[in-house]
């Protein structure tokens, strides 16, 4: 039987999406003084980016808790349920702890302008989070950093994870632009850890840190990972030390640098605590221990084996193109069809011509969410460089159900594009499950 309360709530939040974008953080900063600075109970990391933001943060939360230490972690969007976006332990927020928290912020939202979705959704964390007495929370941004919602707070790190024009309206049209909108995130004194590789990237986060009074630490130069020799595990060189034998939980080789990342952050917040608390002892079990509970849905999740289906929520062109690579080196001489479906506001050529290549057939859907890209304008970019079987079903699980029905057990299937059309196959999968 529906929630009435929630899923009321809900629908409110969810028509907030009407006030759109708003680069300022006075709103935030209003409701978040009217609950008396919830984000003051407990400290936290920050974590920006292009990609990996979400493994990134996972990993870092996953490995707090191994030691001990109770932990929340907010991010965005959700796959199938709103309630992802606030977890506590691994736990998502509960139907009715969505209400209560809804109902606190919506009250403290009396400044000059009601805030945005994403505002609320922010302060809703911060809210839930000081009620559970969290110890630490790991915060991700939502867009950009400098002027995004989370962008109030003053962790004990900061992650830039990588690096690629997105949103340029919003963020700039060049990589300087973009890191002076992530490495916004930068704090006085607060040191921080990336992986942007772009020199006029890294020059520009350089001089944000060196006029914060931060440490940056860059990836591949004071921290890195490597394959051990002749295994299936990665061997981690640290700032303070170094682990062996470390199974990487999420699939693909570009998530070496997502937890090598996350390594150094949680490092760094165990070398700052470790002379008051005795409890920030980082130990080879603690981030084994860690590690295996990672647990981060829809980024190269295997659903099912025969036919093999791959769940991957690659929503911009440099996450196409690492997926491109992964179907290149790990399926062999499987027949591959591609279900896909994009967002408006998204390179959608390019990202095309990066998974396009590796497919059999392809079958265009349409996520829910009004940013989709009509099927047409998909299926004509498709007709320029693909040849093979091509197929439209708009709804996502009709098309996940055909595709599924029509291949043989040796096939493979990637459903990509968005995590929007990740979220609703994802639904399908867990109702079969459930069913």
């Amino acid at each position: 039987m529906p929630n009435a309360p929630y899923e009321l709530c809900l629908e409110k939040i969810y028509n907030l999406g009407r006030f759109g974008i708003k680069l300022e953080l006075d709103t935030i900063l209003n409701i978040l003084s009217q609950l008396n600075t919830p984000q003051d109970n407990y400290s936290m990391i920050h974590v920006a980016g292009t990609n990996g933001k979400g493994s990134t943060a996972t990993c870092i939360a996953s490995i707090l808790r191994a030691a001990g230490f109770k932990t929340g972690i907010y991010t965005s969007p959700h796959l199938v349920r709103f309630n992802e976006r606030i977890c506590v332990n691994g736990q998502q927020i509960s139907d009715a702890d969505v209400v209560s928290a809804y109902e606190a912020v919506d009250a403290a939202d009396n400044g000059l302008r009601p805030a945005t979705f994403f505002e609320i959704v922010t302060a809703m964390a911060f809210y839930h989070f000081a009620r559970e007495k969290v110890e630490w929370a790991i915060i991700e941004t939502g867009m950009g950093g400098r002027f995004d919602a989370t962008n109030i707070i003053t962790p004990q790190v900061s992650v830039i994870t990588n690096l690629s024009i997105e949103h340029a309206e919003y963020l700039g049209h060049t990589i300087r632009d973009i890191a002076r909108e992530k490495g916004g995130i930068i704090k006085s004194g607060v040191p921080a850890v990336t992986a942007v590789s772009q020199p006029s990237g890294i020059d520009r986060l350089s001089k944000i840190a060196k006029d914060q009074g931060a440490a940056l630490y860059r990836f591949k130069k004071e921290f890195s990972i490597r394959k051990t020799p002749g295994q299936a595990t990665y061997n981690y060189k640290g700032i303070y030390q170094n682990f062996k034998g470390l199974t990487k939980p999420l699939s693909g080789e570009h998530q070496r640098e997502n937890l090598s990342l996350a390594l150094a952050a949680v490092e760094l917040v165990f070398e700052q605590n470790q002379i008051t608390d005795p409890r920030y002892k980082l130990t080879q079990e603690v981030v084994h221990k860690g590690l295996a509970q990672v647990n981060w849905p829809g980024r190269l999740e295997k659903i099912m084996d025969r036919p093999l289906v791959i769940l991957d929520g690659a929503h911009n062109f440099k996450a196409c193109v690492l997926l491109g690579k992964y179907l290149n080196q790990t399926l062999g001489d499987k027949k591959l069809t591609l279900v896909i479906g994009i967002l408006d506001d998204k390179p959608y050529e390019a990202m095309l011509a990066q998974l396009l290549p590796r497919a059999q057939r392809v079958i265009v859907t349409k996520a829910k969410i009004n940013r989709s890209i009509e099927p047409a304008i998909l299926t004509a970019a498709i007709k320029k460089i693909f040849k093979g079987d091509l197929q439209v079903i708009e709804d996502v699980k009709n098309a996940v159900s055909h595709a599924i029905s029509t291949s043989y057990d040796d096939d493979a299937i990637c459903i990509s594009g968005s995590l929007y059309v990740a979220g609703e196959a994802k639904e399908k999968f867990d109702m079969d499950f459930i069913n």
